[in-house]
């Protein structure tokens, strides 16, 4: 069992910056990956930045803007945020997956963040 817990929503201006955080219960050494997720109102979950085996990835809407990285320290996954676009407004998943078992799928409780003048 991995428990995830996310920080560092809230409310922001167009152009801002946020940095979320999801503590997780074990090393993230052991996880196959680990990626946030953004949910708009009325809108399917979607990537935004994901690390699997090393390997970065950003959904085009957010490259160039967002950096995701991981702290073995401190077992927690970071999302930098910045440049904010009204449309980044979502409540945003931290996401793992484990080595012992790629198949199944840990979710954070989530974390809203709102760009908004």
């Amino acid at each position: 069992q991995v428990q995830l817990v996310e920080s560092g929503g809230g409310l922001v201006q167009p152009g801002g910056s946020l940095r979320l955080s999801c503590a997780a219960s074990g090393s993230i050494s052991t996880f196959y990956v680990m990626g946030w997720y953004r949910q708009a109102p009325g809108k399917q979950r979607e990537l935004a930045a994901s690390i699997r085996s090393g390997i970065i990835n950003y959904a085009d809407a957010v490259k160039g803007r967002f950096t995701i990285s991981g702290d073995n320290a401190n077992n927690t996954v970071y999302l930098q945020m910045n440049s904010l676009k009204p449309e980044d407004t979502a409540v945003y998943y931290c996401h793992v997956r484990t080595y012992s078992d790629t198949s199944r799928p840990y979710w954070g409780q989530g974390t809203q963040v709102t760009v908004s003048s």
